[in-house]
């Protein structure tokens, strides 16, 4: 024992165990198949009886690789970024990659803070919902040759390859199917305009509604952060306009948590008294009572696209480290489709 702790078993005691030279056992070690059978379950059992545990700090700095790819996400509330984690988890882990994960919760300092660790502990790889406040270090990531993929959001001047959903064009598919079912009064609550789902959810919403010869009406129009407090108080507002609207598209996921509520609370009959489209899919929405129809943004894969697009950066890096000619960053979108449940319902018409 020394200093209190264990003392770490070094390689070289594990090639003596083992009976064979430093430089093999390190071979095996590595994963190398120009050994023999019986020396790869000689090393291998040596190393298990021994407790041996490699290096990986040294090792990566040897290979200038560290096998970790960064994922840098605003929160694990949203449903959708549950299910892209879980995809990337299990796509990269398939490939010898581990997965840091690093939740912002949409606050620019934590993001910042997470982006120079990940930069200090030499990522493979960079994967980012970010808030887009911290594009600098982005590219300060990438100038170091670790490769970018942004995910959900470009904000301007950010590096890298993205991939997005087709945020516009699935707003725009909920509101045709509430004007076809005979809505006039639609209300919008929706992301922040900075934000690329934010604004471009809005765009379609008013896009659809200008197709049809009416104009957003700013009382029931509410846009706000991605947070459940926001969604209650959001249904609050266009509720309490004059002359009630009768459909509710609501296109920020994380607050339609508290949009739901909020209709409860105020006894407001879904579908009968008011028409709901909730944008991005959640497990339990078929469940709701009554199943919600949505706007589906394809999660799983944005999260295979994902995990594609960085691997491939990956592995076009000269010398699998330094930095190379990233090229002009490729821009992926994912198509949205409309799931028709029981929320939505002609106006007026009983259920």
């Amino acid at each position: 024992m020394i200093g209190g702790g264990p003392v770490a078993v070094t390689l070289d005691q594990v090639a003596e165990a083992a009976g064979v030279s430093k430089s093999t056992a390190s071979r095996v070690l590595s994963g190398s198949s120009r050994v023999s059978d019986r020396t790869k379950r000689a090393v291998q059992s040596a190393a298990e009886r021994l407790g041996y545990r490699p290096n990986r700090i040294a090792s990566g700095l040897r290979t200038r690789r560290s096998n970790l790819i960064g994922l840098v996400i605003t929160n694990l509330v949203n449903a959708s970024f549950h299910t892209i984690t879980g995809v990337l988890q299990q796509r990269l882990d398939e490939c010898g990659y581990q997965v840091l994960l690093c939740v912002t919760d949409s606050d620019p300092v934590r993001e910042r803070r997470y982006l120079d660790m990940l930069l200090d502990h030499r990522v493979d790889g960079l994967i980012i919902v970010g808030t887009g406040e911290n594009t600098a270090t982005v590219q300060q990531v990438s100038a170091a040759g670790i490769p970018v993929v942004n995910l959900m959001r470009t904000p301007d001047g950010t590096p890298g390859d993205s991939v997005m959903a087709g945020d516009r064009d699935g707003a725009e598919l909920a509101v045709q199917h509430l004007l076809g079912l005979g809505h006039r009064r639609i209300a919008f609550i929706g992301g922040p305009p900075g934000v690329d789902s934010g604004r471009d959810r809005y765009a379609g919403f008013a896009a659809a509604l200008t197709a049809a010869g009416l104009e957003p009406e700013p009382d029931l129009c509410a846009r706000g952060p991605y947070t459940v407090p926001f969604g209650a108080e959001a249904v609050m507002r266009v509720m309490a306009a004059d002359d009630r609207p009768t459909a509710l598209y609501s296109a920020n996921h994380e607050a339609t948590f508290g949009a739901l509520g909020a209709l409860v609370q105020l006894g407001v009959r879904v579908p009968e008294q008011l028409s709901l489209v909730c944008h991005e899919e959640a497990p339990w929405f078929p469940y709701w009572h009554p199943p919600i129809t949505v706007v589906d943004n394809g999660a799983r894969d944005l999260g295979e696209l994902a995990a594609e697009q960085i691997l491939r950066r990956i592995d076009s890096r000269p010398d699998h480290g330094e930095p190379g000619p990233e090229g002009v960053g490729r821009l992926i979108r994912v198509g949205s489709r409309l799931v028709v449940r029981s929320s939505t319902m002609p106006p007026g018409r009983p259920g």
